[in-house]
């Protein structure tokens, strides 16, 4: 106790001590006033403070009192203002993702055409009210949103069926529809008074066949009333922004106006304008063929063949401006012998147009098919191209029909087959035999079973139809079946005889001659044109005075090379009757060229005009020379025909430059020409109706296999099948009870006919575009087994993987930022918003018509006029180019392929069920339904 007691008075005392040591020292610092320095510093800075909140106070109360007393006064505003400095007090940030499709070659053309439309459509007028940037965020962020949307569903759809089925489908319906339109059309008996109500009537024949094909949708209202087309599209966007926004901005009403009504009218409705515009669509089908050359021959056709004046003088009047320039040229030397052949061209071009204004005004145009059967000289097309060409086939078949004599035809045919089919078997027993193999008597036997099954569907007693022959022959026949083997020539005989008797009898072939399927076979073939009439033929004057021939022959050498020379000479009548005689100097390979060029401009010469083959060795032979020189002389006089150059007017001009007496320019390289004379033959070849034998080996090593098994039926294949194709079509609905012109074209396919793809698209391209439908059985068999050639045997699957890798490099990422850039260059050219062009002159748009008629007939290959027909080939491409010059039609296909297109993209939502509805204020379709229901009540 003692210690703690010690221990706290010294604490105490420590306490004390520090503490007067520090009085002490601040006295010693700052002198004895520093306590009351110290003491009146902190009395004024209480005082100081309570002064100063006793001011504030009372000023605010006074502030406070004043409002109450002044509450009369206006209140504080309201509205945009008071919404603004709200607006600007709380600024909320909003960071846009500039990743749309997650992929950078179409985000950053999407990203600049995004900011064009909100500079060009929103920014302009929305700066007038106020300068804050939230909203224009706001509806960036909502774009993007719907992009984002969109380019996550179209990545998980499977374009393909779309673009090779849908898509075909619906263009191949519109078809259909506008044919059976056309159709109707041409069934009213007074031509006159529907001339003045065409379209009108055309329209409502249209959309009649559309409601009777749809049964459930018509668009004539959507499409031919503007109103309701726009009605139309505000649901329709309605719609979409319902699958494309958040809900937020979906349900908010004013944006959701807002954007219907930018979607509507500033993108669709301008967008289908544009599509269904005709003149739009003749520009841009010359567009798409701009890489082919114009074709002279196409191009007089179209204005031989159309049947509006205005086309006529559009074109009529450019010719005019042409010549008015030509003439105005100042020109001398060999510039003068060109300006004159184009100044001949246009005359002839002009006269032309003339004469077929003045036809169309008279009301005496005339099909050329009848003007032809009842004053035109018609070509004479001899037996035997009739029986190797399959257009002419199928006409003389149809004749032979109606006359009797198909069982004669069906013989000679059958024979014809058989004799290729027994060569070939011969030809590939006696290589087996060169290397040992023993087939002889299974090949034999074969082809002795092949030969009873003709004799007997034929010639025997049992036949029926028999065919009306000589009974010795028949008799001689059945001798050498009996006793001899069968050769490849054992029909030969009464094959002869049956050709005589279809080529003497007056029933066949020279009653044939007169009908009118030879002069609609001559159309085919494009070997009938429209007669000349009075004061059409001055062009042709000088061309039918113009005579030459091969005088003499002989051999050069220059500079080491050796050729044969022909010699001709020409003699040329003048209108005032005097006479020109001179001499022109060509080679084989002028004639060659000069062939090779009149044959491409017109391709129907093809089949008229043969050039002398091409001799490799031996061919300075003298015996060679002559011979050459015979058929060449024949070959220039059946130029010089005038039947020949009737038919081909433009050809003179040809003629008279490769008989002038001057060096002849070739067009033609020697590569082209070696390529010439090698393909010729074997694309003539490929014409034999040999080729219509469908029994052939397929390889060496395994055609007696395939043929043990074939050659017991060849004769009932190739004489039954044959008779059957005449009256029977190739089945290609899988549904008996549908009937094929009341439905859509796909109702018509079954996926288990064939599941190659390009065939069956062509199939159907085909008949639609072509009408095939109603033409002779035999080629439209010939066409479909071609196809399949083509498709199987010679491609096999390829031309799918080739479908299938095209769609995909059509939607790849790179064609897509692609569409985007040029769609952004278009419409905004240099970052511009483009002005409206516009409308172009009536002139301009007629002759774009002309232009892009041409174009279409001009990339027809000849080939296809050579399997199809050529009138068939012209009518089927007019018909599609008609089809797109009614505005209104053009919007109904618009419709139909963004109708495919959203149920494609959207198939998990009802779309068709919600067209049907958006179609529902179609009076034409509620007449149909009570139409449908009355007949079904009865």
């Amino acid at each position: 106790l003692l210690l703690t007691g010690c221990h706290m008075s010294l604490a105490g005392l420590s306490v004390w001590g520090w503490g007067g040591l520090g009085v002490v020292l601040f006295l010693i610092t700052f002198g004895p006033f520093a306590i009351f320095y110290l003491t009146f510093y902190i009395f004024c800075f209480v005082g100081g403070g309570f002064a100063v909140t006793l001011l504030f106070g009372k000023t605010s109360s006074e502030k406070h009192l004043e409002k109450c007393e002044h509450s009369y006064l206006p209140a504080t505003p309201t509205g945009i203002l008071k919404t603004l400095e709200e607006m600007k007090l709380e600024v909320k940030p909003i960071k846009i993702d500039r990743r749309v499709t997650g992929s950078n070659f179409i985000d950053e053309p999407l990203q600049q055409v995004i900011q064009f439309a909100l500079r060009d459509y929103i920014q302009y007028w929305y700066y007038t009210l106020s300068d804050d940037e939230s909203f224009l965020l706001e509806i960036r962020q909502t774009v993007q949103y719907a992009l984002v949307q969109f380019s996550t569903r179209s990545k998980e759809v499977d374009w393909q069926p779309y673009f090779t089925t849908r898509l075909v489908d619906d263009f191949a319906t519109h078809l259909r529809v506008f044919r059976k339109a056309q159709e109707r059309l041409g069934e009213k008996e007074d031509p006159k008074q529907r001339k003045g109500r065409t379209a009108t009537e055309l329209l409502e024949s249209f959309f009649e066949a559309e409601v009777e094909m749809e049964r459930k949708i018509c668009r004539d209202v959507v499409c031919t009333a503007p109103k309701e087309e726009e009605g139309f599209l505000r649901d329709l966007c309605e719609v979409l922004l319902y699958l494309l926004l958040p809900p937020g901005d979906f349900h908010n009403k004013n944006m959701r106006y807002f954007l219907r009504e930018i979607l509507a009218r500033g993108v669709l409705l301008p967008l289908i304008n544009q599509l269904s515009d005709p003149d739009y669509i003749n520009q841009f089908v010359i567009w798409m063929i701009r890489d082919s050359s114009a074709n002279y021959e196409a191009f007089m056709t179209i204005l031989k063949l159309t049947d509006r004046p205005a086309e006529l003088e559009a074109v009529k009047d450019k010719v005019m401006e042409e010549l008015q320039y030509l003439r105005s040229l100042d020109t001398a030397g060999d510039d003068i012998n060109v300006i004159k052949n184009q100044i001949n061209s246009l005359l002839f071009v002009k006269k032309v147009c003339e004469t077929r204004i003045q036809r169309l005004q008279s009301g005496k145009v005339i099909a050329t098919v009848l003007l032809a059967a009842n004053f035109g000289k018609l070509c004479i097309i001899p037996l035997e191209h009739i029986l190797v060409h399959n257009i002419a086939l199928q006409f003389f078949m149809d004749y032979m029909q109606q006359m009797g004599g198909q069982a004669d035809l069906f013989f000679w045919l059958t024979v014809e087959g058989y004799r290729v089919t027994a060569q070939q078997q011969l030809e590939v027993l006696q290589g087996w035999q060169k290397d040992g193999k023993k087939q002889s008597t299974q090949t034999k036997g074969l082809l002795k079973a092949a030969a009873l099954g003709v004799y007997d569907q034929y010639l025997s007693e049992k036949a029926s139809p028999r065919v009306q022959i000589d009974q010795a022959l028949v008799e001689k026949l059945s001798e050498k079946l009996s006793k001899e083997d069968p050769t490849p020539e054992i029909f030969d005989d009464i094959q002869r005889k049956v050709y005589d008797m279809m080529l003497r009898d007056e029933r066949f072939y020279p009653s044939f001659r007169q009908h009118p399927l030879y002069v609609r076979m001559l159309a085919e073939l494009d070997m009938l044109k429209e007669p000349s009439f009075r004061g059409s033929d001055d062009g042709e004057g000088e061309s039918m005075q113009l005579h030459a021939f091969i005088s003499d022959t002989g051999v050069c050498n220059d500079h080491g090379k050796t050729y044969a020379l022909y010699a001709i000479t020409v003699f040329r009548k003048n209108p005032d009757g005097s006479e020109d005689c001179w001499k022109t100097y060509r080679r084989y390979s002028d004639f060659h060229d000069f062939h090779m060029r009149i044959t491409e401009q017109f391709g129907n010469l093809s089949t008229i005009l043969k050039l002398p083959g091409k001799k490799t060795f031996n061919n300075m032979d003298r015996d060679f020379l002559e011979k050459r020189k015979k058929d060449l002389n024949a070959y220039l006089q059946l130029l010089l025909n005038p039947e020949m150059v009737k038919a081909c007017p433009t050809l003179t001009n040809y003629i008279n430059d490769f008989l002038e007496n001057k060096a002849y320019s070739k067009g033609k390289g020697d590569f082209a020409r070696k390529m010439d004379t090698f393909v010729n033959p074997l694309r003539s070849s490929m014409r034999n109706v040999s080729n219509a034998v469908k029994s052939l080996p397929d390889s060496l090593a395994e055609g007696m296999t395939k043929m043990s098994d074939n050659m017991g039926r060849m004769s009932e294949r190739l004489g039954q099948d044959i008779k059957q194709s005449i009256f029977k079509v190739p089945p290609l609905i899988a549904k008996s009870d549908i009937d094929p012109e009341h439905c859509r074209i796909s109702a018509q396919l079954d996926d288990n006919v064939d599941d190659n793809i390009p065939l069956r698209v062509m199939l159907l391209l085909m008949d639609e575009v072509f009408d095939l439908k109603e033409r002779n059985q035999w080629l439209r068999r010939n066409i479909k087994n071609l196809l399949q050639q083509l498709i199987r045997a010679t491609y096999g699957d390829t031309i799918n993987r080739k479908i299938v890798d095209h769609v995909d490099f059509m939607t790849a990422p790179e064609q897509v930022a692609d569409y985007v850039k040029r769609f952004r260059d278009s419409f905004w050219p240099n970052g511009i918003l483009a002005e409206t062009p516009p409308r172009r002159d009536k002139n301009i748009r007629m002759r774009t018509r002309v232009a892009a008629k041409t174009s279409l007939l001009g990339i027809m290959p000849d080939e296809l006029k050579h399997i199809i027909g050529a009138d068939t080939t012209r009518k089927g491409i007019l018909r599609v180019f008609d089809m797109f010059q009614h505005q209104q039609l053009n919007r109904r296909l618009v419709y139909v392929f963004l109708e495919g297109f959203l149920e494609t993209m959207f198939p998990q939502y009802k779309f068709p069920e919600l067209f049907v509805k958006l179609y529902s204020r179609s009076e034409r379709m509620h007449r149909y339904s009570q139409k449908l229901r009355s007949t079904q009540k009865r």
